[in-house]
């Protein structure tokens, strides 16, 4: 590992970290064992320092799970995106208006990170958690984020044009979600905002159901994070579409992106 550049003994600590999953409230040293590869010996001594700066706690069976200072950093990067004070309330608005849960993303290199989450009060929903990471190439969001960070391509020439994507069982056949961007400081891409749920309910739903609530949020958002909502590209978050149909290909104005990186700006009929 130290040969791909970087320190040897920090690889290994941070896959001891790297071994947890949302599905595990513990884990023995044992499977941590079979999960990084390395030696019980050599994990006693890295759990040792990552336990000392509280990154893990081992329980008295032997057994190890993540400490609070997982948690702190995780707060600090959400705050690094000046979103932590504005994004929830603003997905339990859209939560409450149409009863599925609602998603904050950001780009995190090749993936996508749900950055904030409000679910749904619903028995049935779709699982999304804070912290997850997932594929930019399929999901609603993820398609959003590479349209407005320059990716070509019918599919997102379409996407910067009508401002959303909407995918219909693309990373799990029984959910669907609809998202449209978030702009900040002159107009650079911020995040996704998006909406999931089980694909009936979306189906249902629909884009003329959904999208009037998320381009008014999401214009809200972008004021909020020191963007211009009322440049011409963002037109139609105040007034909403006309005859959008349950698809990624609704009737509107023509949008481009701009020369600038991850901006978006009007061009003529």
């Amino acid at each position: 590992m130290a040969g791909e550049g970087g320190v040897a003994a920090v690889h290994r600590a941070l896959s001891i970290l790297d071994a947890f999953t949302e599905a595990d409230q513990k884990l023995s040293l044992a499977e941590l064992a079979k999960r990084t590869g390395l030696y019980k010996s050599t994990l006693l001594r890295l759990a040792k320092s990552l336990e000392k700066f509280g990154y893990l706690i081992r329980s008295e069976d032997g057994s190890y799970h993540l400490g609070s200072k997982v948690l702190f950093l995780g707060s600090l990067y959400q705050r690094s995106f000046r979103t932590s004070e504005f994004v929830p309330p603003i997905l339990r608005q859209v939560v409450e208006e149409l009863h599925e849960g609602a998603s904050f993303y950001v780009r995190d290199e090749e993936q996508r990170v749900c950055l904030h989450r409000i679910d749904a009060h619903r028995a049935v929903r779709d699982s999304v958690h804070e912290g997850d990471r997932l594929p930019l190439t399929v999901g609603a969001a993820g398609h959003v984020i590479l349209a407005f960070n320059g990716r070509t391509g019918v599919r997102y020439d379409e996407i910067r044009k009508n401002m959303y994507a909407a995918s219909y069982g693309e990373r799990d056949p029984e959910t669907a979600a609809i998202a449209c961007p978030v702009f900040g400081l002159d107009q650079k891409f911020v995040g996704a905002l998006s909406v999931s749920g089980p694909r009936y309910r979306i189906e249902e739903l629909g884009t003329k159901r959904v999208l009037p609530v998320l381009f008014k949020h999401a214009h809200a958002l972008t004021r909020t994070l020191g963007g211009d909502p009322e440049v011409p590209a963002f037109a139609t978050w105040l007034k909403g579409r006309k005859g959008t149909r349950n698809d990624t290909r609704p009737a509107a104005k023509k949008y481009a992106p701009s020369p600038r990186r991850g901006t978006a700006r009007a061009i003529a009929d």
